[in-house]
């Protein structure tokens, strides 16, 4: 596989990623940069992982040809089913893998960020079937619109610790989060939720993830000529594309959040309008003003609802790997509206990004276009309601 896309020795996809972290978490940071792949390639590690993807999880998650929305575009439409997923998206297959490695490293205390809820129930879920309590930081404002996901990790055992400060969302529970790992460097492992983070957190999280595109190259024919993907931080999309990256002739598309739309001040369309900059110990692109204050991004997608962006995603874009694109809030709702009454399909706000963008391409009829439905729409039917 051509390394042109991956990351290097150093932790940097180009000129994005590394590890800009404080002092007190550089033997966390060095054990894990030393560790990660050794435990990832152990073959007991890998059988215990498959057998709960497959037996817990529910893996490998359908591919399905969604006929109706098909026949809606004069093309061929798959849907890539994490919503299907234990908990219902793709975040439990990073949670359970980074759970199983913190206790093979000995540590023994779980904390974990969340945004919409998915990532802190996953973490929650992953840590109550291991037997380790996990304590889960949340912005208060994501507390507030998605409730339903708070219950279930209180419900499943998570103290839920809600984060007042800055805008008071997943950034913030980001901030927080890291604050506690500071505190407890020895006993403590922080699970990021998506491909964020230092060294060597974004290709670790890629790792985990990349079962959903390993899953696409089995249950399909050839290459799509289509991959679709939500971009937030980036978790479901590199996870969707990464083993199709050095396919070229497979169009790759992310979609962020543009929000109010892009020429406002309520978005969170980091590649289309951020600069590179350092955010939660990585070099990427961030929403920023010039004296390198971050912005407060907005989304109606709690997890698209951040100022940056993977650094992997950040060179993908840099070198035209992958093309990203960003649909409006309204743009969203209505795409969601959409499979909901076609397909009997609710997905989570944020796969409604993505779903979203199959009106703003051209396709040929013969095209296969692969949507990675990252999340089910539960958590999100009281936005839903309220904007109907």
């Amino acid at each position: 596989m051509s390394t042109q896309y991956q990351i290097d020795e150093e932790g940097f996809y180009g000129e994005f990623g590394g590890a800009f972290i404080p002092e007190m978490l550089y033997p966390n940071i060095h054990e894990l940069q030393q560790q990660y792949l050794n435990i990832l390639n152990e073959e007991d590690f890998k059988a215990e992982l498959n057998v709960l993807l497959r037996d817990y999880v529910g893996r490998p998650t359908p591919l399905y040809h969604a006929t109706k929305l098909s026949k809606h575009f004069n093309t061929n439409i798959y849907l890539k089913r994490e919503d299907l997923c234990h908990t219902g998206a793709h975040k439990i297959n990073n949670a359970l893998g980074q759970v199983l490695l913190a206790k093979r490293l000995g540590k023994n205390r779980i904390i974990a960020e969340t945004g919409a809820g998915q990532h802190g129930v996953a973490t929650a879920t992953a840590c109550a079937v291991t037997g380790l309590p996990c304590v889960i930081y949340m912005g208060a404002k994501d507390i507030q619109r998605q409730a339903p996901n708070v219950a279930r990790m209180k419900l499943l055992g998570a103290e839920v610790v809600a984060v007042h400060s800055g805008s008071q969302t997943l950034k913030d529970a980001t901030n927080e989060a890291i604050r506690d790992w500071i505190n407890h460097p020895q006993d403590t492992h922080y699970i990021i939720g998506s491909a964020i983070g230092p060294h060597p957190y974004p290709d670790l999280v890629a790792r985990l993830q990349a079962v959903i595109s390993e899953e696409m190259k089995t249950q399909m024919q050839g290459n799509p000529d289509y991959i679709i993907a939500c971009v937030g931080g980036g978790s479901n999309a590199i996870g969707a594309f990464y083993h199709y990256i050095n396919d070229l002739d497979v169009k790759l598309i992310g979609v962020e959040a543009a929000g109010f739309g892009v020429g406002t001040n309520k978005t969170a369309a980091t590649l289309q309008l951020g600069s590179t900059g350092v955010l939660h110990a990585c070099m990427t692109k961030i929403l920023q003003t010039t004296d390198g204050q971050v912005i407060e991004p907005h989304s109606i997608s709690a997890g698209l609802d951040y100022p940056g962006i993977g650094p992997q995603h950040a060179h993908l874009d840099k070198t035209k790997r992958v093309l990203y694109k960003s649909v409006t809030d309204e743009e969203a709702l209505q795409a969601a509206y959409r499979l909901s009454q076609i397909e009997g399909i609710i997905p989570a706000l944020e796969s409604a990004h993505a779903l979203a963008f199959l009106e703003k391409q051209t396709f040929l009829p013969s095209d296969r276009v692969v949507v990675n439905l990252s999340g089910r729409g539960d958590k999100d039917l009281d936005v839903f309601i309220k904007n109907r």
